[in-house]
Protein backbone atom coordinates (compact mmCIF):
# COMPACT_ATOMS: atom_id res chain seq x y z
CA UNK A 1 0.00 0.00 0.00
CA UNK A 2 1.24 3.33 -0.88
CA UNK A 3 -1.76 5.70 0.49
CA UNK A 4 -3.34 6.06 3.80
CA UNK A 5 -6.24 3.91 4.25
CA UNK A 6 -8.29 3.56 7.99
CA UNK A 7 -9.02 0.75 10.06
CA UNK A 8 -12.20 -0.18 8.12
CA UNK A 9 -10.36 0.13 4.62
CA UNK A 10 -7.95 -2.02 5.43
CA UNK A 11 -9.77 -4.91 6.82
CA UNK A 12 -11.72 -4.67 3.70
CA UNK A 13 -8.21 -4.82 2.24
CA UNK A 14 -6.75 -8.05 3.69
CA UNK A 15 -10.40 -9.46 2.96
CA UNK A 16 -9.44 -8.85 -0.79
CA UNK A 17 -6.35 -10.53 -0.62
CA UNK A 18 -8.06 -13.87 0.73
CA UNK A 19 -7.46 -13.86 4.47
CA UNK A 20 -10.79 -15.35 6.24
CA UNK A 21 -12.46 -13.10 8.98
CA UNK A 22 -14.69 -14.67 11.12
CA UNK A 23 -15.63 -11.94 13.16
CA UNK A 24 -15.17 -8.27 11.51
CA UNK A 25 -15.65 -6.27 14.85
CA UNK A 26 -13.58 -7.89 16.71
CA UNK A 27 -10.73 -7.97 13.76
CA UNK A 28 -11.47 -3.87 13.91
CA UNK A 29 -11.48 -3.29 17.38
CA UNK A 30 -7.98 -5.43 17.52
CA UNK A 31 -6.43 -3.35 14.13
CA UNK A 32 -7.48 0.12 15.96
CA UNK A 33 -6.05 -1.19 19.47
CA UNK A 34 -2.72 -2.29 17.69
CA UNK A 35 -2.55 -0.99 14.29
CA UNK A 36 -2.98 -2.90 10.74
CA UNK A 37 1.38 -2.69 10.96
CA UNK A 38 1.90 -4.63 14.30
CA UNK A 39 -0.76 -7.19 13.14
CA UNK A 40 -0.87 -7.99 9.51
CA UNK A 41 2.43 -6.13 8.22
CA UNK A 42 4.81 -7.73 10.64
CA UNK A 43 3.46 -11.17 10.65
CA UNK A 44 1.95 -11.58 8.00
CA UNK A 45 5.20 -13.49 5.58
CA UNK A 46 4.88 -16.77 7.65
CA UNK A 47 1.30 -17.27 6.14
CA UNK A 48 2.48 -16.61 2.68
CA UNK A 49 3.75 -19.16 -0.20
CA UNK A 50 6.81 -18.70 -3.03
CA UNK A 51 4.47 -16.64 -5.03
CA UNK A 52 3.81 -14.23 -1.94
CA UNK A 53 0.35 -15.02 -1.69
CA UNK A 54 -1.55 -16.08 1.56
CA UNK A 55 -1.75 -19.70 1.85
CA UNK A 56 -5.44 -21.17 1.49
CA UNK A 57 -7.54 -20.74 4.55
CA UNK A 58 -5.17 -18.53 6.36
CA UNK A 59 -7.25 -16.44 8.93
CA UNK A 60 -6.88 -12.94 10.56
CA UNK A 61 -7.49 -14.81 13.89
CA UNK A 62 -3.91 -17.34 13.08
CA UNK A 63 -2.04 -13.62 12.51
CA UNK A 64 -3.52 -12.11 15.64
CA UNK A 65 -2.60 -15.34 17.34
CA UNK A 66 1.41 -15.13 16.03
CA UNK A 67 0.95 -11.51 17.22
CA UNK A 68 -0.12 -12.50 21.02
CA UNK A 69 2.48 -15.24 20.73
CA UNK A 70 5.57 -12.80 20.26
CA UNK A 71 4.11 -10.15 22.27
CA UNK A 72 3.49 -12.18 25.00
CA UNK A 73 7.45 -13.48 24.38
CA UNK A 74 9.06 -10.06 24.92
CA UNK A 75 7.66 -10.21 28.23
CA UNK A 76 8.78 -13.38 28.77
CA UNK A 77 12.59 -12.18 27.81
CA UNK A 78 12.19 -9.25 28.88
CA UNK A 79 11.39 -10.33 32.40
CA UNK A 80 14.32 -13.14 32.83
CA UNK A 81 16.62 -11.32 31.47
CA UNK A 82 15.50 -8.57 34.13
CA UNK A 83 16.87 -11.86 36.47
CA UNK A 84 19.60 -12.28 35.06
CA UNK A 85 20.54 -8.75 35.16
CA UNK A 86 20.18 -8.99 38.93
CA UNK A 87 22.87 -11.33 38.91
CA UNK A 88 24.95 -10.07 37.00
CA UNK A 89 25.00 -6.83 38.52
CA UNK A 90 25.57 -8.23 41.99
CA UNK A 91 28.66 -10.70 41.11
CA UNK A 92 29.84 -7.27 39.02
CA UNK A 93 29.74 -5.09 42.05
CA UNK A 94 31.41 -7.91 44.29
CA UNK A 95 34.17 -8.40 42.32
CA UNK A 96 34.99 -5.17 42.10
CA UNK A 97 33.98 -4.16 45.36
CA UNK A 98 36.56 -6.97 46.92
CA UNK A 99 39.36 -6.60 44.28
CA UNK A 100 39.29 -2.50 44.05
CA UNK A 101 37.63 -1.43 47.20
CA UNK A 102 34.40 0.80 47.02
CA UNK A 103 35.80 4.24 46.62
CA UNK A 104 38.21 4.67 43.84
CA UNK A 105 37.73 1.91 41.74
CA UNK A 106 36.56 4.11 38.41
CA UNK A 107 40.15 4.39 36.90
CA UNK A 108 41.75 3.24 34.00
CA UNK A 109 44.61 1.32 35.21
CA UNK A 110 41.74 -1.12 37.14
CA UNK A 111 40.63 -2.49 33.75
CA UNK A 112 41.83 -4.26 30.89
CA UNK A 113 45.19 -2.94 29.13
CA UNK A 114 44.11 -4.44 25.40
CA UNK A 115 40.73 -2.48 25.57
CA UNK A 116 41.58 0.79 24.06
CA UNK A 117 43.00 3.70 26.78
CA UNK A 118 40.26 6.05 24.75
CA UNK A 119 37.21 3.70 25.20
CA UNK A 120 38.12 2.87 28.61
CA UNK A 121 38.35 6.62 29.64
CA UNK A 122 35.00 7.54 27.31
CA UNK A 123 33.30 5.11 29.51
CA UNK A 124 34.13 5.73 32.72
CA UNK A 125 33.36 9.18 31.91
CA UNK A 126 29.74 8.64 31.11
CA UNK A 127 29.40 6.67 34.22
CA UNK A 128 30.05 9.67 36.70
CA UNK A 129 28.12 11.73 34.47
CA UNK A 130 25.27 9.44 35.10
CA UNK A 131 26.39 9.43 38.90
CA UNK A 132 26.25 13.76 39.15
CA UNK A 133 22.67 13.27 37.17
CA UNK A 134 21.21 10.46 39.61
CA UNK A 135 21.68 13.02 42.58
CA UNK A 136 18.27 14.11 44.08
CA UNK A 137 16.98 11.36 41.97
CA UNK A 138 18.29 8.37 42.94
CA UNK A 139 18.13 7.94 46.73
CA UNK A 140 20.76 5.57 47.40
CA UNK A 141 23.19 7.61 45.11
CA UNK A 142 21.77 10.99 46.60
CA UNK A 143 23.13 9.95 49.81
CA UNK A 144 26.21 8.51 48.97
CA UNK A 145 27.48 11.64 47.50
CA UNK A 146 26.23 13.78 49.93
CA UNK A 147 27.68 12.06 52.77
CA UNK A 148 30.72 10.82 51.86
CA UNK A 149 31.20 12.32 47.89
CA UNK A 150 31.61 8.78 45.99
CA UNK A 151 29.55 6.39 44.68
CA UNK A 152 30.11 2.44 45.70
CA UNK A 153 29.89 -0.29 43.40
CA UNK A 154 26.56 -2.01 44.52
CA UNK A 155 24.63 1.41 44.16
CA UNK A 156 26.46 2.08 41.19
CA UNK A 157 25.49 -1.09 39.25
CA UNK A 158 22.00 0.10 40.33
CA UNK A 159 21.89 2.82 37.92
CA UNK A 160 23.37 0.70 35.23
CA UNK A 161 21.62 -0.07 31.82
CA UNK A 162 22.06 -3.60 30.55
CA UNK A 163 24.02 -1.85 27.79
CA UNK A 164 26.32 -0.28 29.98
CA UNK A 165 26.88 -2.88 32.43
CA UNK A 166 27.53 -5.36 29.26
CA UNK A 167 30.55 -2.19 28.34
CA UNK A 168 31.89 -2.78 32.17
CA UNK A 169 32.29 -5.89 32.16
CA UNK A 170 33.98 -6.36 28.92
CA UNK A 171 36.28 -3.84 30.10
CA UNK A 172 36.92 -6.22 33.33
CA UNK A 173 39.98 -7.69 33.33
CA UNK A 174 40.24 -11.16 31.85
CA UNK A 175 40.84 -12.55 35.65
CA UNK A 176 37.90 -10.51 36.80
CA UNK A 177 35.65 -11.98 34.08
CA UNK A 178 36.56 -15.22 34.49
CA UNK A 179 35.52 -14.34 38.44
CA UNK A 180 32.28 -13.98 37.18
CA UNK A 181 31.53 -16.28 33.99
CA UNK A 182 32.61 -19.45 36.43
CA UNK A 183 29.82 -18.60 38.57
CA UNK A 184 27.80 -20.31 35.50
CA UNK A 185 30.45 -22.05 34.87
CA UNK A 186 31.40 -20.65 31.00
CA UNK A 187 34.31 -19.03 29.75
CA UNK A 188 34.35 -15.46 30.15
CA UNK A 189 34.61 -15.18 26.52
CA UNK A 190 31.25 -16.99 25.86
CA UNK A 191 29.43 -15.19 28.93
CA UNK A 192 30.85 -11.93 27.00
CA UNK A 193 29.03 -13.03 23.68
CA UNK A 194 25.88 -13.65 25.49
CA UNK A 195 25.62 -10.33 27.14
CA UNK A 196 25.94 -8.46 23.89
CA UNK A 197 22.92 -10.76 22.25
CA UNK A 198 20.78 -10.44 25.65
CA UNK A 199 21.63 -6.74 25.42
CA UNK A 200 19.88 -7.04 21.71
CA UNK A 201 16.89 -8.76 23.19
CA UNK A 202 16.44 -6.39 25.61
CA UNK A 203 16.33 -3.42 22.76
CA UNK A 204 13.79 -5.06 20.92
CA UNK A 205 11.68 -6.03 23.75
CA UNK A 206 11.97 -2.70 25.05
CA UNK A 207 10.34 -1.26 21.43
CA UNK A 208 8.12 -4.29 20.75
CA UNK A 209 9.47 -5.39 17.84
CA UNK A 210 9.43 -8.69 15.98
CA UNK A 211 11.45 -10.96 18.29
CA UNK A 212 10.38 -14.64 17.56
CA UNK A 213 12.08 -14.72 14.27
CA UNK A 214 15.43 -13.08 15.51
CA UNK A 215 18.77 -13.50 14.24
CA UNK A 216 22.17 -11.67 15.44
CA UNK A 217 25.23 -11.02 13.19
CA UNK A 218 27.32 -11.28 16.99
CA UNK A 219 27.88 -15.02 17.39
CA UNK A 220 27.88 -16.89 20.39
CA UNK A 221 30.60 -20.27 20.63
CA UNK A 222 26.95 -22.34 21.54
CA UNK A 223 28.55 -25.38 21.46
CA UNK A 224 29.47 -24.44 25.15
CA UNK A 225 25.72 -24.33 25.79
CA UNK A 226 24.66 -27.11 23.35
CA UNK A 227 26.68 -29.58 21.62
CA UNK A 228 25.51 -30.58 17.87
CA UNK A 229 23.68 -27.29 17.29
CA UNK A 230 23.65 -26.61 13.62
CA UNK A 231 23.37 -23.36 12.95
CA UNK A 232 25.76 -20.00 13.02
CA UNK A 233 23.66 -17.09 12.93
CA UNK A 234 22.28 -16.79 16.62
CA UNK A 235 18.45 -17.42 16.79
CA UNK A 236 15.91 -17.23 19.44
CA UNK A 237 16.20 -20.49 20.81
CA UNK A 238 19.67 -19.96 21.40
CA UNK A 239 19.25 -17.09 23.64
CA UNK A 240 16.71 -19.09 25.43
CA UNK A 241 19.29 -21.75 26.33
CA UNK A 242 22.11 -19.59 26.75
CA UNK A 243 19.10 -17.48 29.08
CA UNK A 244 18.85 -20.81 31.09
CA UNK A 245 22.32 -21.09 31.58
CA UNK A 246 22.64 -17.93 33.38
CA UNK A 247 18.83 -18.58 35.63
CA UNK A 248 18.59 -20.37 38.98
CA UNK A 249 17.09 -23.51 38.74
CA UNK A 250 13.72 -21.97 39.82
CA UNK A 251 13.97 -19.41 37.57
CA UNK A 252 14.92 -21.49 34.55
CA UNK A 253 11.79 -23.91 35.28
CA UNK A 254 9.37 -20.81 35.24
CA UNK A 255 11.21 -19.23 31.85
CA UNK A 256 11.07 -22.72 29.77
CA UNK A 257 7.31 -23.62 31.09
CA UNK A 258 5.67 -19.91 30.28
CA UNK A 259 7.83 -20.48 26.94
CA UNK A 260 5.99 -23.96 26.66
CA UNK A 261 3.00 -22.59 27.23
CA UNK A 262 3.30 -20.34 24.52
CA UNK A 263 4.02 -22.67 22.00
CA UNK A 264 1.18 -24.81 22.85
CA UNK A 265 -1.33 -22.00 22.87
CA UNK A 266 -0.62 -20.83 19.60
CA UNK A 267 -0.44 -24.87 18.39
CA UNK A 268 -3.91 -25.03 19.16
CA UNK A 269 -4.79 -21.75 17.11
CA UNK A 270 -3.09 -22.31 13.89
CA UNK A 271 -4.75 -23.99 11.08
CA UNK A 272 -3.42 -22.63 7.47
CA UNK A 273 0.21 -23.63 8.90
CA UNK A 274 1.87 -26.07 11.26
CA UNK A 275 3.47 -25.04 15.15
CA UNK A 276 6.68 -26.35 13.50
CA UNK A 277 6.78 -23.71 10.52
CA UNK A 278 7.14 -21.08 13.17
CA UNK A 279 9.67 -23.49 15.74
CA UNK A 280 12.00 -23.98 12.82
CA UNK A 281 12.17 -19.72 12.44
CA UNK A 282 12.67 -19.65 15.94
CA UNK A 283 15.59 -21.86 15.77
CA UNK A 284 14.53 -25.33 17.32
CA UNK A 285 15.07 -28.30 15.35
CA UNK A 286 18.61 -27.51 13.79
CA UNK A 287 20.33 -30.49 15.73
CA UNK A 288 22.57 -32.90 13.39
Amino acid sequence: MKEYKNPSELLDYIISKGILVNNKEDALNKMKTYSYYSIINTYKDVFKNKNHEYKKNVSFDEIYALFEFDKNLRSIFLKYSLEIEMILKSLLAETISSKYGIKDYLIKENFDDKVEEAIIIESINVIEKEIKKQIGKHEAVTHYMNEYEFVPPFVLTKILTFGELSRLYVMLKQPDRQRISKNFRLSDKVLKQIIVNITMIRNICAHNDRLFSFHSKFRISFKYIQKNYNEKSVNIYMIMKCMESLLPQDKKNEFVKLINNEIKTLDYKLKSIKIDNILNIMGFYKNN
